[in-house]
């Protein structure tokens, strides 16, 4: 039986991670340039990613970290090299796995970046006018802040997936996770003014989101209209897609929702992601106390 490649043990757990784990196109090209660059650094020392003990990953890292990469890159390689082993173990490649015990530096919380409520409005409120694209951008925006999807689950959304007469969106997230999340008046009203000046498209393209040229909108090119509008809106913080799916779920904990609830419409595996927006409520309560308390 003849060795495989590099090349070909590469694109081999690639196709595993598209086919068998469902991962999405922008997950697997970061899994792709990440074992690239390490069996590059394996090329240049004539070594054998099969053949591989636990001291030349840490060699590999610490190689990584003297380039002063931050922790939660380093986290992310650990987490490709991890992936990659476990799946040549258990495709007979390996009799033992070299990444068992490789430590995952502990990553610096950050709190996520989200906009007051009083900032949402002024983002909405700068969308004027019934030119077709600002039409489309106040009704993504709405419907991003009605439902903290993702800016890939905007983007790729069908026609299938949205019901505006019950008031829900059917979203495929990360692993093709279907969940259910309920969608607003507003949103819907913004959403169905964007539909009643649709252009028509081929049948071809699905997606409710088309852009000038009538393709499906890409999320480089909502990302820039959604920067565009912040600044037209003078939001002086930086503002992205992700930004409106952290103000929906930080709004929906300062005011009392269940974490639970929150987490199932965010589609978060665990509720432990979920928790960070605990954090922000509590610091939400700190800004108000420092700004209103006569002693504070």
């Amino acid at each position: 039986m003849s060795v495989p490649s590099d090349s070909e043990v590469l694109e081999s757990f690639l196709r595993h991670l598209r086919v068998e784990r469902g991962v999405s196109p922008r997950t697997l090209i970061s899994y792709k340039t990440d074992l690239r660059a390490y069996l590059l650094w394996l090329t240049e020392r004539q070594k054998d990613p099969l053949h591989v003990t636990h001291e030349d990953l840490t060699d590999y890292l610490w190689s990584r970290k003297s380039q002063g990469i931050q922790a939660t890159s380093l986290a992310r390689y650990i987490a490709s090299l991890r992936s990659f082993y476990r799946f040549l173990l258990a495709d007979g490649h390996l009799d033992k796995d070299p990444s068992a015990f490789l430590q995952t530096p502990r990553k610096p919380e950050r709190l996520p970046r989200y906009l007051s409520v009083e900032e949402v409005s002024r983002l909405m409120s700068s969308i004027r006018g019934q030119r077709l694209p600002r039409v489309r951008l106040r009704a993504m925006l709405e419907l991003m802040y009605a439902t903290g999807l993702r800016v890939s689950e905007l983007t790729q959304l069908t026609f299938d997936q949205l019901d505006l007469s019950v008031g829900y969106v059917r979203a495929f997230g990360k692993g093709s996770k279907e969940r259910i999340v309920p969608v607003g008046e507003r949103a819907r009203l913004a959403i169905q003014g964007y539909l009643n000046r649709r252009p028509e498209t081929p049948a071809a393209i699905k997606t409710i989101f088309v852009s000038n040229r009538k393709t499906p909108m890409s999320p480089v090119q909502f990302w820039r209209l959604v920067r565009a509008a912040a600044r037209e809106a003078g939001i002086q913080k930086p503002v992205s897609p992700h930004t409106l799916r952290h103000s929906f779920a930080s709004h929906l904990v300062q005011n009392g929702a269940d974490l639970r609830a929150v987490q199932e419409m965010l589609g978060h595996a665990s509720i432990a992601t979920t928790q960070i927006y605990t954090h922000l409520n509590k610091s939400h309560l700190q800004e108000a106390h420092r700004k209103y308390h006569p002693r504070s």
